[in-house]
């Protein structure tokens, strides 16, 4: 076998061997612990901890003790897109894009007027944007806020223009009104927003719109420290954030 070869069945394998856990775990309704898993299916422990542990904090199985036992992931992957809350249907979505670029990758929703993170997920790479869920940004500063600011009806905008309080974060934030809407009229031509260093100096965001019919409810983005932000890097997340709407409006 060659050397590609070989490469190319280690996945299958990892991917045999997950299956493999779950199901022995669901046949086991009661709970088993490691131990019996491993001996089981011919696993060493210290390759099977690690497994348990990320499939646990994906909640496909759950821990009581020593036992793992099905976890309420399961049940989702059965259950009609109709009945998942907003979060659940956009995690696996976040979770991609962060893979596939290794770039802290969110969406976001508008709470009042500011930008929230509702799904989140972080780089690995040591110099990164982090952010956690629940965070709130003003609108202003953001790509995904801006784009949710040229997501609102003309009534809203003016209401936010004459009662927000938009502070200079950086000195590259925009906050007169004029600048911002020829930015909103921009991101209603183009379908994104690229924003450079408006909220955090170093750090360059770009979001697009997630549309349900005509109905705007959040935004995808994507943060990178501007020593990484090149224009072929711009394009593929572009790319990249498109799909993952794309993938919300067709479901």
């Amino acid at each position: 076998m060659s050397a590609s070869q070989a490469g190319a069945a280690a996945p299958v394998k990892s991917a045999m061997r997950t299956l493999d856990v779950i199901e022995f775990v669901v046949a086991h309704p009661q709970g088993v612990i490691a131990q019996e898993i491993a001996a089981a299916l011919g696993i060493p422990v210290s390759s099977l901890s690690y497994l348990l542990a990320t499939l646990a904090e994906r909640e496909y199985l759950a821990r009581q003790g020593r036992r793992y036992l099905p976890g309420p992931g399961l049940e989702r992957l059965r259950a009609p897109v109709s009945s998942l809350s907003l979060a659940e249907r956009v995690t696996p979505l976040v979770r991609a894009l962060r893979s596939e670029l290794n770039e802290t990758s969110s969406f976001m929703i508008r709470a009042g007027w500011d930008a929230e993170a509702l799904v989140t997920e972080a780089s690995d790479q040591a110099l990164r944007y982090a952010i956690d869920p629940g965070t709130r940004k003003p609108l202003h500063g953001l790509a995904g806020g801006l784009v949710l600011l040229a997501g609102m009806a003309e009534a809203e905008l003016a209401d936010y223009f004459a009662r927000s309080e938009r502070e200079q974060l950086t000195p590259k934030t925009r906050v007169a009104e004029a600048d911002l809407r020829a930015d909103i009229a921009e991101i209603r031509q183009n379908g994104f927003c690229t924003a450079r260093e408006r909220a955090t100096l170093g750090i360059c965001g770009v979001a697009v719109p997630v549309r349900l019919g005509d109905r705007q409810i959040g935004v995808f983005s994507v943060a990178v420290p501007a020593v990484r932000f090149d224009p072929a890097l711009e394009q593929r997340i572009r790319i990249l954030l498109q799909r993952s709407a794309d993938a919300i409006r067709e479901a």
